[in-house]
């Protein structure tokens, strides 16, 4: 005879030649010899070192415990008292009925996405990293959702769980603010055959997310060659004098040639503008040229202009001063006036001539 003693809250199997012949709970007990006991503890999982599947045919033992079975194709979460402890693949498991409570909340790994019962901080934290995948749609963002190829809806902003499975994912997104987007050193020829680089820009907003994501590959690479086509088609038109005239009604123009086109890309546009013009080094050395021989002919201009202006001046002073004496001898003391000014010393030589000459001058 062998004596045991059982803890509260365990249960001990007695086993001989193998077969469970009885269960014994709290308390001192003898068993018989030959027999051999297992002590298991109640707020554990019951982890058997004989098969469940025997053991469990008996009917005493069934009752005291609580058995999930898991499919090949599920999981199930298990918690004890409330609180998760642990992810169980396929199998059968067994807990003890009794103060710790074992409850789990299984999952189909067919299914496409994550089903409300599961709780997201899990997926969250990393826990199910080997069960889920999830993809996150920022807030200033949409998406459209393929499954095995084929769309199946939009996706707005937030963060979306999915099983794996041999469901093939795959998640477009785009921004759906307002975008700038520089276009720098286009080569363009004029109608006249000059050859200039553009830089120009171009603000967009997708407004049909199908359209840009689902009906058209990189709609953004494509708006690009549109823009530049659409720059291209209207200085295509100009000669280079014609292009540099009307250079800022160029971005009208092209808005009007690309609006269409942009919105089968799902694109409307916001605006377009050419940032600078880039002349080759001969072209612009012929346009300095150009520009100075113009501003020379305009000073040209203007001093012709002042010296008629100047000429015209003088010739109506000369007929007041011919019909009126006295104006004609204040303009001769204003001019002796500014002589003297500039007279330090006066010395005087040949007697008397010399004063009666300057006499004449300051007395009638």
């Amino acid at each position: 005879m062998k004596h045991i003693k059982i803890a509260p809250n365990q249960v001990a199997l007695v086993f001989k030649d193998e077969q469970l012949t009885q269960i014994l709970g709290m308390g001192k007990h003898w068993i018989g010899f030959g027999a051999t006991e297992e002590v298991f503890d109640m707020s554990a999982p019951f982890l058997p070192s004989q098969e469940l599947n025997v053991l469990l045919q008996n009917a005493d033992l069934a009752e005291m415990l609580d058995v999930v079975e898991i499919a090949d194709n599920e999981i199930a979460l298990l918690y004890k008292d409330g609180n998760y402890r642990q992810c169980l693949s396929a199998g059968k498991f067994a807990f003890w009925k009794g103060a710790t409570v074992y409850t789990t909340v299984k999952a189909d790994l067919n299914a496409l996405y994550v089903d409300e019962t599961i709780d997201k901080n899990l997926i969250e934290k990393g826990l199910l990293s080997t069960y889920t995948r999830s993809y996150r749609v920022e807030a200033f963002e949409q998406g459209v959702l393929f499954v095995n190829g084929a769309m199946v809806r939009t996706l707005e902003a937030g963060s979306y769980h999915f099983w794996k499975n041999s469901d093939t994912i795959l998640i477009l997104k785009t921004d759906m603010r307002q975008i700038t987007v520089d276009i720098g050193g286009q080569e363009v020829l004029t109608k006249d055959k000059a050859q200039l680089r553009i830089n120009f820009t171009v603000q967009y907003r997708v407004t049909d997310l199908t359209k840009a994501l689902a009906e058209n590959k990189d709609f953004d690479k494509q708006l690009y060659s549109q823009m530049q086509m659409a720059l291209r088609e209207i200085v295509g038109k100009l000669t280079f004098d014609e292009l540099m005239e009307s250079k800022d009604q160029i971005a009208a123009q092209v808005m009007v040639t690309a609006m269409e086109k942009a919105k089968v890309l799902g694109v409307e546009l916001a605006g377009f503008g050419v940032k600078d013009i880039i002349l080759p080094g001969d072209v612009k050395e012929i346009m300095n040229q150009v520009l100075i021989a113009e501003k020379r002919a305009q000073a040209n201009v203007i001093m012709r202009r002042e010296e008629t202006a100047s000429t015209r001046s003088l010739l109506n002073t000369a007929k007041l001063m011919e019909e009126n004496a006295m104006l004609f001898k204040l303009k001769e003391m204003e001019y002796v006036e500014k002589i003297a000014e500039k007279i330090h010393t006066i010395t005087l030589s040949g007697g008397s001539q010399v004063v009666d000459q300057l006499k004449q001058l300051f007395v009638k």
